[in-house]
């Protein structure tokens, strides 16, 4: 046996320990890699307000501290005030259940001729076994709600630890990157760094201010059609429609859809309108003027990046997707050597250094079949008295000719 040999059994053993035993806490710690990112995203989201509220003297953790209870009054705000709208609204349609039981039923007895009555109903469906089922398993699954519900909670908790720290932390934490790093390699990643701020708080702001567009447009329409909890359905459509890219409104126009057939039926059908036509003019006439100095991507683009991010990462990946790409186009627009477009003579780019048509120049050149090779190449060159003449150019005394 070669010498050799079992030192080589032994480090491919050992190789591929090592690579077990590295899956194995990569697929235990995902979870807390993945919390880690959505923190690393957020702290540069409000990377721009606490440089702001840092640069005018204040401390940067009382910056941070700051700028996180805004966010967190404005999101327990939101939920409590979207939470109470919900409940209201199941107890309404709970109370009125009976009537449109009664009212399905009248129907469904008039079209089909039958001789069904609520009381029937009822009783059948409270003593199937369907529902008996159900009400078996949602008992059995409290624990699993409430373990759900807790872990949760503690992901939220630790996404905003981590996110603080990588806020009122920056400058420490960038230095701390380019201390073992050479000064070539230093400057390229404070430039990616800038870039990823610049981009994922410009994203932020964009998506804000369509979001408050959003939301005072679809409160309006609420309001004038007299659907209830107009405050609360106009921020749940701002908020859903922008930070869930193309399909948003349409997922976020469900809910205004469904309050407001408990209205009228053709209040829905008037909501259900007014959300395609706002998304087509959030897409042609605000989206491109508001993110055209932010976070600049082609929407066919956005959306294959926020269906990637989704299969990825899930939602999470959704929501983190844009800025990510944005950030990744932008640095390498930095260093991809562009070139430019040979004008192309299908689509009316085929002109000459002196505004002279293709077409007309291939015409004249089948018209002028005794001109030499030298006058055919464009008339910029040499050409002879005759060939000059029919251009309506005069001869130079150096060969060349001058268009009148």
């Amino acid at each position: 046996m070669p010498r050799w040999l079992p030192r080589a059994m032994v480090l491919a053993l050992a190789l591929v320990a090592c690579f077990q035993l590295g899956s194995w806490a990569f697929y235990q710690l995902v979870g807390l890699l993945t919390n880690v990112l959505i923190a690393f995203f957020l702290a540069l989201a409000i990377e721009p307000a606490v440089g702001r509220m840092a640069a005018r003297g204040m401390r940067r953790g009382l910056a941070t501290s700051l700028v996180f209870l805004a966010v967190v009054v404005f999101g327990l705000g939101f939920v409590v005030l979207l939470g109470s709208m919900l409940a209201g609204q199941i107890v309404d349609m709970v109370d009125e259940f009976p009537k449109y039981l009664d009212s399905v039923i009248s129907w469904v007895n008039q079209t089909f001729r039958t001789e069904l009555s609520r009381f029937e109903v009822q009783d059948s469906l409270l003593h199937s076994d369907w529902l008996q089922r159900y009400v078996q398993n949602s008992a059995t699954g409290v624990l699993a709600i409430s373990t759900t519900v807790l872990g949760g909670l503690f992901r939220l908790l630790t996404i905003f630890l981590f996110s603080f720290y990588f806020a009122a932390d920056g400058p420490r934490l960038r230095r701390t990157i380019c201390s073992v790093l050479p000064p070539s390699r230093q400057a390229e990643v404070l430039r990616a760094w800038e870039i990823a701020v610049d981009k994922t708080g410009g994203y932020i702001y964009s998506r804000g201010l369509m979001a408050l567009v959003s939301g005072v447009a679809h409160y309006i329409l609420l309001v004038v059609l007299g659907v209830p909890y107009a405050p609360a359905l106009a921020v749940w459509v701002g908020l859903v429609s922008q930070f869930i890219p193309t399909i948003g409104t349409y997922l976020a126009g469900a809910l205004p859809m469904l309050i407001a057939f408990t209205v009228d039926p053709w209040y829905a059908v008037w909501v259900l309108g007014f959300v395609v036509v706002y998304q087509q003019f959030e897409n042609y006439v605000l989206q491109p003027k508001l993110t055209s100095k932010t976070v600049d991507i082609h929407p066919a683009v956005a959306f294959g990046s926020v269906v990637a991010g989704t299969a990825l990462l899930g939602a999470v990946g959704a929501l983190i997707a844009i800025p990510a790409v944005a950030t990744l186009q932008a640095f390498l627009g930095a260093y991809v050597k562009r070139y430019a477009v040979t004008e192309d003579p299908r689509h009316g780019g085929g002109r000459t250094r002196r505004g002279v048509p293709l077409l007309t120049r291939v015409r004249r050149l089948l018209r002028e079949p005794g001109r030499t090779d030298r006058e055919r190449s464009g008339g910029d060159g040499a050409a002879g008295t005759e060939g000059a003449g029919r251009d309506g150019g005069t001869q130079e005394p150096g060969g060349g000719s001058t268009r009148v």
